[in-house]
């Protein structure tokens, strides 16, 4: 195995006298994270856009950084067979994306519901039929009732934070639940980008079972835990009871690590010029496309703020609120053709005919920033 110092802090993972910029891809600023990450296992199975990733982080188990690795035989088993490395005490790594998310899914509220810190990224991509391969976020709206914490990433940069501070908050006893970083598929997994990376001989602070609100399985001494005392063998009231608290838990153990994704994110979300009488809200990489269209709109004497959200679960109802108070008009492109962000924003804001669920392109088409543009264009009359 490769030496590398463990961290005492987390933060000393990211230290910026000794961090350095490389020009890198998104499926690279995976391995960078998880080469810093101190996991004892990752398992994966090939999934575009994600196969990547995964062929990387295979690399390091080659170069000595994590002690084991293997191949499921599909992407619902990876998942299985993560959830036992987690309930045996570990802390374990994979990704996935696209229809290995839809094939695989009965496991997220399982791993919620097992207390299981487990860290997955997600590369999204369509996943109806007919069949592509391209950028699209579906799958997130899929996704949100799962009870896992979802982070969504706008590029390799978040990704590569996103992803090694989600161990953080993943693991902390009144949390500890698993944390799914998304980030939109080939947008970001094949393109570079200038990314800030920690030092390489230094990782974060091992996981310690012993902290968790559940306790690790001996998988060697069978009947385990999770089966020996199994409640649906006794009747039915009490089946009903266990599952209700216990569903009431896991969402309570999500509103929880709000406090700590303040603490390793700095927030739910970022502003820019939050008090415009336009704002765009927007996540992932239609947040840099709307970056593009406020340069547009700037150069025609139009007004517009931004407002990144970073984590969709715990969403951010307060501070979008609070944001939304004075808005005129909030403008919500997507890469999807449900319009999910659209859809929990306006749940959450008053008088939410100001909302415009508009642009959204899908299937893999790119967004242009003249479409973003052309809705702010379009919302002007409402600021007068």
């Amino acid at each position: 195995m490769i030496e590398q110092r463990v961290a005492l802090m987390v933060d000393e993972v990211f230290q910026p006298t000794r961090c350095e910029s490389r020009f890198i891809t998104g499926s690279e600023a995976v391995k960078e994270a998880i080469q810093r990450s101190n996991i004892t296992m990752a398992i994966a199975y090939p999934i575009t856009p994600q196969s990547e990733s995964m062929h990387l982080v295979g690399d390091l188990y080659a170069e000595g950084y994590i002690p084991d690795y293997f191949r499921g035989e599909s992407e619902f088993a990876v998942m299985g067979q993560v959830a036992g490395a987690a309930m045996g005490g570990v802390r374990v790594f994979t990704a996935t994306g696209g229809p290995g998310t839809l094939r695989a899914f009965e496991m997220f509220p399982c791993w919620a519901g097992m207390r299981l810190p487990i860290v997955c990224c997600f590369f999204t991509r369509g996943v109806n039929s007919p069949l592509s391969i391209q950028p699209d976020t579906i799958e997130m709206a899929f996704l949100l009732d799962t009870g896992i914490i979802m982070l969504h990433a706008e590029g390799a940069q978040d990704l590569y934070d996103f992803t090694l501070r989600a161990f953080a908050i993943a693991e902390q006893t009144d949390v500890h639940i698993p944390v799914g970083v998304f980030a939109d598929g080939f947008f970001v997994t094949h393109t570079r980008e200038m990314v800030t990376v920690g030092p390489p001989d230094v990782k974060l602070p091992p996981y310690d079972p012993h902290r968790s609100p559940v306790p690790a399985m001996d998988m060697e001494g069978v009947p385990v835990r999770h089966m020996r005392d199994p409640f649906v063998m006794k009747s039915n009231f009490i089946s009903y009871a266990a599952h209700a608290s216990w569903q009431q838990e896991i969402l309570a153990a999500v509103e929880r690590s709000r406090k700590y994704v303040h603490e390793y994110l700095g927030g739910l979300l970022e502003t820019e010029n939050e008090e415009a009488d336009i704002l765009i809200m927007a996540a992932g990489t239609a947040v840099s496309q709307s970056r593009e269209a406020i340069q547009l709109a700037r150069a025609q004497g139009i007004d517009v703020g931004l407002v990144k959200i970073k984590c969709l679960r715990p969403f951010p109802t307060e501070e979008i609120q609070h944001l939304a108070r004075r808005a005129r008009a909030i403008v919500v492109p997507e890469f999807n053709r449900v319009g999910w962000l659209a859809r929990e924003i306006k749940s959450v804001v008053e008088d939410n005919s100001r909302v415009v669920g508009a642009p959204r392109v899908f299937g893999g088409m790119t967004m242009p920033s003249e479409m973003i543009l052309a809705q702010l264009q379009a919302c002007v009359p409402a600021t007068r």
